[in-house]
C-alpha cells in the first residue's frame, strides 16, 4: 500500500489502490501516529471509500483504531440523493456522548472528600454490562422519552432548560420515529435510564492542573481557571441503542440486493439513505439519540445531588453548570462547503466529534459567547487525563475532530498484561480513587492500552482542525 504524504498531518491512499474505491482515503495525523496504526484501520478505511454516494474522502482521524466495519475515529459524508446510510458508520452505542460539568470548587476542597464522593456516586449511578437503573417508568413514558429526549427529562425534573442550551441538537432529535423501534429494543432499554455502561464508559471527577490552560483568553471567557474541579462523564444509549443497531444491520443486509449494493465487508451493511429502509433506520437511530440525551440528563442530576449531599450546598451554589455535551457516534445532515459549493450531506461520525468553526450556525451559546469554534470533549484513559478542544477549521474533515485518545490494543490483550486489582493499587498510589463493577473491566481500560492523548490532541492542533483549550487530570472515577 502506498501512503502519499500531503502534508505533515495529512496522508492519502489513492482511490486506485483497491477495486471499487470511489474516493481516496485520508488520515489526519502525524507520521508518528500513522506508523502506529494497526493494518485493519487501512483495510476498513479503504472499504468505506467504496460505499455508494461517498463524497471527497473517507476520513480517519488521529485517534483511529479498528472497529466494526468502519474504523473508530472514522468519518464518511454521503450524498443525500445517491448515498447510503450504514449503521457500521455510526456504531452500536448510538449517540455515545461526553458531557462536562464545571464547579466553583477547588482541588484542595475536593481531594479530601474524593473517596466519599466516588463511593456515593458509585452507589447512586449504576455501572456495567446489563445494569438496571432505579428509574422506573411505564412503557408509555418510555415512548415519550424516545420522541423528546433531553426535553422529556427536563420536564420530568432532571436538570434545567439551561442544560439543553449547551447540548447538541438542544437535547432532542426531532426526526425520531418510535414506530421504527422493535419491542425487544424497548424491553432492553426501559430499565437502563440513568446508568453507565461498560468498556470505556465512566464518570470522572477532574481538575485543571498547573499549566493545564492552553488558551488563556478563551478559558477566561468560559470561567475556567487552574485548580478548578469538573465532572466529565461518557456513556450513550446503552442496550437500547445496541439493539436498534443489531436489528437494522440484520435488516439492511437482507435488503442490499434489492438496491444492487455489493460491499467488500458485510459489516458495512447499507441501503440508500432515501429508501424506505434507510429512513426507517434513521428514525430509529433518532430514538436512540434521544435515549442518550435523557440518560445524560438523569446522570447529571444524580451527580449534582451527590455533590449537594457531600458539600451540604445547593448544586447551583456549587456552580455545577453544564459546560457542553457532545456525541461521537451518529449520522447527521450537515451543510458542507464542498468544492466551493454548499451542499447537504449525511455525515457518518463513528468515534469522531462534530467540530464547527467560529460563526457556524450550529454553534451553541457557550462558544458564541466566547467567540470560538465549537468545543470537543476528549476523554483519555482514566489514568492520564482528558482535554477540552475548540474548533479552528475543519471542513476537510466534514466538520469533525477526534473523540478520545484511541486504543492501541484489544481489551483481551490489556487484561493479559495487568490484573485489575494491581491497576487499582497503582492508581491509588498516584492519587486516583476508582470504583469499578469488576476487576477485569478495570484492567481493560489501563492507560497503556490507549494512545498518548497529549500526542493525539497536539496532532489535531498541528492539522489546524482543533486547538487545545484545557487539560483535565483525574481525581476519582466510577466505571463499568
Amino acid at each position: 500500500m502506498e501512503l502519499k504524504k500531503i502534508s505533515d498531518t495529512v496522508w492519502e491512499i489513492d482511490k486506485n489502490f483497491k477495486e471499487g474505491m470511489l474516493v481516496p482515503a485520508r488520515i489526519y495525523a502525524t507520521e508518528e501516529i500513522v506508523k502506529s496504526l494497526d493494518e485493519e484501520v487501512f483495510e476498513q478505511l479503504t472499504n468505506v471509500a467504496t460505499l455508494p454516494g461517498i463524497q471527497k474522502y473517507a476520513v480517519a482521524l488521529a485517534d483511529a483504531h479498528s472497529g466494526y466495519g468502519f474504523p473508530i475515529g472514522g468519518v464518511a459524508a454521503m450524498d443525500l440523493d445517491n448515498g447510503v446510510i450504514s449503521p457500521g458508520g455510526i456504531g452500536f452505542d448510538i449517540n455515545c456522548s461526553v458531557r462536562l460539568i464545571k464547579t466553583n470548587l477547588k482541588v484542595s476542597e475536593v481531594r479530601p472528600k474524593i473517596k466519599e464522593l466516588i463511593d456515593e456516586l458509585f452507589k447512586e449511578i449504576p455501572v456495567g454490562v446489563g445494569t438496571k437503573s432505579n428509574i422506573k417508568i411505564s412503557k408509555g413514558e418510555f415512548k415519550e422519552m424516545m420522541k423528546e429526549g433531553g426535553v422529556w427529562a427536563v420536564r420530568k425534573g432532571y436538570g434545567s432548560k439551561e442544560d439543553l442550551e449547551n447540548t447538541e441538537l438542544h437535547g432532542i432529535a426531532d426526526y425520531a420515529k418510535i414506530e421504527n423501534v422493535s419491542e425487544e429494543a424497548i424491553d432492553r432499554g426501559i430499565n437502563e435510564l440513568g446508568s453507565i455502561g461498560s468498556g470505556n464508559h465512566y464518570l470522572e471527577i477532574q481538575y485543571i492542573p498547573e499549566g493545564g490552560i492552553f488558551d488563556e483568553k478563551a478559558a477566561k471567557e468560559l470561567g475556567f481557571e487552574e485548580g478548578q474541579v469538573f465532572v466529565m462523564f461518557h456513556t450513550g444509549s446503552r442496550g437500547f441503542g445496541h439493539q436498534i443497531a443489531s436489528d437494522y444491520i440484520e435488516k439492511l443486509l437482507e435488503k442490499m440486493n434489492k438496491y444492487n449494493i455489493k460491499l467488500r465487508d458485510k459489516e458495512l451493511a447499507a441501503v440508500p439513505f432515501n429508501s424506505k429502509e434507510g429512513q426507517e433506520y434513521f428514525g430509529a437511530m433518532g430514538c436512540a439519540v434521544n435515549f442518550s440525551f435523557a440518560n445524560h440528563q438523569i446522570i447529571q442530576t444524580k451527580t449534582r445531588q451527590v455533590f449537594e449531599k457531600i458539600f451540604k450546598q445547593d448544586w447551583e451554589k456549587l456552580g455545577m453548570k453544564q459546560v457542553f455535551a457532545i456525541a461521537h457516534n451518529r449520522a447527521t445532515i450537515e451543510e458542507i462547503n464542498l468544492d466551493n459549493k454548499k451542499v447537504k450531506l449525511l455525515v457518518h461520525r463513528k468515534g469522531a466529534t462534530a467540530a464547527y468553526p467560529k460563526n457556524h450556525p450550529k454553534n451553541l451559546s457557550i462558544t458564541k459567547k466566547a467567540n470560538i469554534g465549537s468545543l470537543a470533549l476528549i476523554g483519555g484513559s482514566m489514568e492520564t487525563g482528558s482535554y477540552v478542544l475548540h474548533t479552528l477549521e475543519s471542513k476537510d474533515t466534514f466538520y469533525s475532530t477526534v473523540h478520545g485518545s484511541g486504543r492501541t490494543m484489544s481489551r483481551a490483550k490489556a487484561k493479559k498484561q495487568i490484573d485489575g486489582k494491581e491497576l487499582f493499587e497503582k492508581m491509588m498510589k498516584n492519587g486516583i480513587y476508582v470504583r469499578s463493577s469488576s476487576w477485569a473491566g478495570l484492567a481493560e481500560e489501563a492507560g497503556f492500552a490507549y494512545k498518548n492523548i497529549d500526542v493525539v490532541t497536539e496532532a489535531m492542533e498541528k492539522a489546524n482542525i482543533s486547538k487545545r483549550l484545557i487539560k483535565l487530570l483525574p481525581l476519582g472515577n466510577i466505571k463499568g
